[in-house]
């Protein structure tokens, strides 16, 4: 129930004016179909649907999972693939059999293997966007032909980071180069804990939320909190005097 008002919530207040990509998968095939149907009913845009987690799929329970996903919605489904959370990898030639799918779209790719990616990019259908998982690999990936990224870095540094990615985008490598390397240690702090406990708690430093976490999850430990309050400092999102 939380989990589906936290989709309304975001939908109502969205009001349309940008897209709403809604988190709804499960390792349970059953639940996320049903967080899917709720996505649509929600008003959704579109539907994050992470890999089945901790049973470890085989390639074929993969491929299933996510075909009885995209026949009951009519929401364009975005694959998400992140190896390091979910302990089995969904391997190339699985998403390129899931992206003949007309209601599968996509796939955020955070599986840090940049062959692997390699691979999609080259086999995908025209219409198949490939999208970084991984804020430091997002400029790379592009320069192979990726589309975008669902970022975590953008939480904290909505404009710059999409300066980069826009730069990237268009072509323009040396401005997106030097703006990565102005974001690239803030990026890596982003992960010096388990995300998002390192990029909440630097949000919480700069006023925009409380610091809470739902255990297990604890705040930011003492000892990386001067790193990344100078950090946020170095960048001018936050002055000296309330650091």
């Amino acid at each position: 129930d939380e989990h589906y008002r936290v989709i309304d919530l975001v939908v109502e207040a969205a009001a349309g004016r940008v897209p709403v990509i809604a988190g709804a998968g499960s390792n349970d095939t059953k639940a996320a179909v049903a967080a899917s149907r709720h996505a649509v009913r929600s008003g959704a845009t579109a539907i994050l649907s992470i890999a089945p987690y901790y049973n470890k799929p085989t390639q074929e329970g993969y491929f299933q999972h996510y075909s009885a996903i995209a026949d009951a919605v009519e929401l364009p489904v975005v694959l998400y693939n992140v190896p390091g959370r979910t302990a089995s990898n969904v391997r190339p030639e699985t998403i390129l059999r899931l992206a003949e799918h007309p209601n599968i779209v996509g796939v955020k790719e955070a599986s840090g293997q940049m062959e692997q990616v390699m691979v999609i990019l080259r086999d995908r259908p025209a219409d198949f966007a490939v999208l970084s998982g991984d804020d430091a690999l997002a400029l790379p990936l592009i320069a192979l032909g990726a589309d975008g990224v669902i970022s975590v870095q953008a939480n904290l540094t909505p404009d710059l980071f999409r300066k980069m990615i826009h730069a990237a985008l268009d072509g323009d490598f040396a401005t997106a180069r030097s703006l990565h390397e102005r974001l690239l240690a803030l990026m890596q702090l982003n992960f010096i804990e388990t995300n998002p406990i390192p990029v909440k708690s630097a949000l919480a430093m700069l006023g925009l939320i409380e610091e809470r976490f739902r255990l297990p999850l604890v705040p930011l430990s003492a000892e990386y909190r001067p790193a990344v309050r100078a950090e946020l400092t170095a960048l001018g999102l936050l002055n000296e005097v309330s650091a």
